[in-house]
């Protein structure tokens, strides 16, 4: 069920076939010189921003971005945006990041060339970009790391000299995948608090707007995409809402339409209700998962607020449905907006 992100000196090669095994070499052993040369104060643990499943260590004068998954400088405007794909776009990114292709993005590309880390394999492009009249040197790193893609942007103002290409280099070797985030920094991403969990783990967030929440076996992992599901719930925090009482049994109607994942809908029960002392509308129907075709029950709460509201998804397998209704309320009246 589912509803519906080369600092040393070459050694000559002796002949054309060793040419290969040469290149590979130099390229190892810069790595080894970059991690070997960073400074004492500078080789500490990874750190890493919320919600992300990737880390490094930030050269001196970084900190972590408020605004974005990575690091900044307030006083050079340098940045290091961390973002995680899946393992499949690797091959992909490959193929299409290549100079001819960046230049149609506005990077002009001076070099590529691949890279080992202790994250995985990968390559490095580095070049120019100009973003609102402002030029910025940039390195960007791609790196097949398990069940992700790494992409690492570092990107700093042309005339600052800050940062050389040894420390981006040597920042590149702290790359770190951890293999989850932790549940209780996940929860720390949403604008609301659920007090309540139900016996229900995080599967996904969108920070500063949803969350949904997954209930597994207890030996399955809650973000394994093959885990048995027997029920999800999905809570999120949106603006706007009918701001006539009048209004809401349609609203209500619309949004439940809404619902991805879900065919043959029979809606057996829609209305006002209170929840959590505000007003609210609840609508349960009987459906059939839109993968597998299996009977489940759907209901959607909307609790509503000033300029707001709350909209909670909550599906489950027929035959689980009566033991799992009572959780997902608990979850429901424990949601206290902040």
């Amino acid at each position: 069920m589912q509803f519906a992100l080369t600092v040393i000196s070459r050694s000559r090669c002796v002949t054309v076939a060793d040419s290969a095994a040469c290149r590979y070499l130099s390229a190892f052993l810069a790595v080894l010189l970059m991690i070997a040369t960073v400074p004492e104060a500078f080789a500490a643990d990874a750190i890493f921003p919320a919600g992300s499943r990737l880390g490094l260590v930030p050269p001196p004068g970084m900190l972590v971005s408020r605004t974005f998954p990575g690091f900044q400088d307030p006083a050079t405007n340098a940045t290091i945006l961390l973002t995680a794909l899946p393992a499949a776009a690797y091959d992909q990114l490959v193929k299409s990041m290549v100079p001819e292709a960046m230049k149609k993005q506005g990077i002009d590309v001076d070099r590529r060339e691949p890279i080992e880390l202790p994250a995985g394999k990968g390559f490095v492009l580095n070049g120019r970009e100009a973003i609102d009249k402002e030029h910025f040197r940039k390195w960007l790193l791609i790196t097949a790391a398990g069940d992700l893609t790494a992409l690492v942007n570092f990107q700093v103002p042309e005339q600052d000299t800050t940062y050389s290409e040894q420390t981006v280099r040597a920042t590149f070797a702290t790359l770190t995948v951890r293999a989850r985030v932790p549940e209780a920094e996940q929860l720390s991403l949403i604008p609301f608090k659920i007090g309540q969990l139900a016996g229900f783990h995080v599967e996904d967030v969108v920070p500063g707007r949803a969350i949904v929440l997954v209930d597994v076996p207890a030996d399955q992992v809650a973000d394994d995409p093959n885990a048995t599901a027997k029920g999800r719930m999905f809570i999120a925090a949106l603006p706007g809402g009918p701001e006539d009482v009048g209004d809401r049994d349609n609203f209500a109607r619309v949004t439940f339409g809404q619902i991805a994942g879900i065919k043959d809908v029979h809606v057996q029960d829609a209305g006002p209700l209170r929840i959590a002392s505000q007003p609210g509308y609840q609508t349960l129907a009987k459906a059939k998962d839109g993968g597998t075709g299996a009977d489940v029950m759907v209901v959607q709460w909307l609790r509503f607020g000033s300029g707001g509201f709350l909209r909670m998804i909550g599906i489950a397998r027929l035959d689980a449905w009566p033991e799992m209704l009572g959780r997902l309320r608990s979850v429901r009246d424990s949601v206290a907006t902040n």
